[in-house]
């Protein structure tokens, strides 16, 4: 498959058009951002684990009967995906209070929430992704209704297994941002990426994080427990 030219830049990836007009081809970066870019800097090393585990955890799903985008990886940091149009919406599930959750509720981080909570906020980085509900998605057209009750129906499906799975590696899964795709005859399907970068990982016996909350927080040793989250699934 050749690449072509590149269609996108985002913070973390590189989207390129290729000869097949149907498929993408995503290249993933060592850059980090957070804070929505406010902060940057590098982690060696990211693109291949976050390339290499989100590729894992996409055929996890579609064994689940979660529809993916995933097509095939191509190299380390490459991977060849369906073309789809990004619903414009952060999908955030939360099992156990943390960052912003905590600071907006006054819950205390590492609390367990009685239920897991869904929340969308709006992908707009000049608005800083404000937090956005169902109604107010609707009236905006950013989704339907019904395309609303598919991604909250797929989302809680991607949580069961993204916990359980964690769960068997010792690993407590916080919460986590995936983004959903259209495919050009309408369906709604898993995009984006699964990673320590889009999921707060903590070890399940002595809580320590393994994800990108080591670079927000400055904590150290970002490289080293994103390798964890990698040797533990045994990539």
């Amino acid at each position: 498959m050749e690449k072509k030219e590149l269609l996108y830049e985002g913070k973390a990836k590189k989207v390129y058009k290729t000869d097949d007009e149907n498929l993408y081809i995503v290249d993933y970066k060592d850059d980090a951002t957070a804070f929505n870019g406010k902060k940057k800097g590098q982690i060696s090393g990211k693109g291949i684990v976050n390339n290499r585990m989100s590729n894992f955890m996409m055929q996890i799903m579609e064994k689940h009967g979660i529809p993916t985008h995933f097509v095939k990886e191509i190299s380390d940091r490459e991977t060849v995906v369906k073309k789809v149009t990004i619903v414009p919406l952060e999908v955030i599930i939360r099992n156990i209070a943390a960052g912003s959750f905590s600071k907006r509720f006054g819950v205390e981080e590492g609390k367990t929430l009685l239920n897991p909570t869904l929340e969308y906020c709006l992908k707009d980085d000049a608005l800083d992704d404000p937090m956005i509900n169902d109604y107010q998605i609707t009236a905006i057209g950013a989704a339907t209704k019904e395309e609303l009750e598919t991604i909250a129906d797929l989302t809680f499906k991607v949580n069961d297994v993204l916990k359980a799975y964690f769960a068997g590696v010792n690993i407590e899964l916080v919460d986590f941002k995936i983004e959903f795709g259209k495919t050009p005859d309408g369906q709604i399907i898993l995009a984006d990426e699964i990673s320590p970068d889009t999921c707060r990982l903590w070890d399940a016996t002595t809580h320590e994080k393994l994800d990108k909350d080591r670079f927000r927080r400055d904590l150290g040793n970002v490289e080293e427990a994103y390798e964890e989250v990698f040797k533990r699934l045994g990539l």
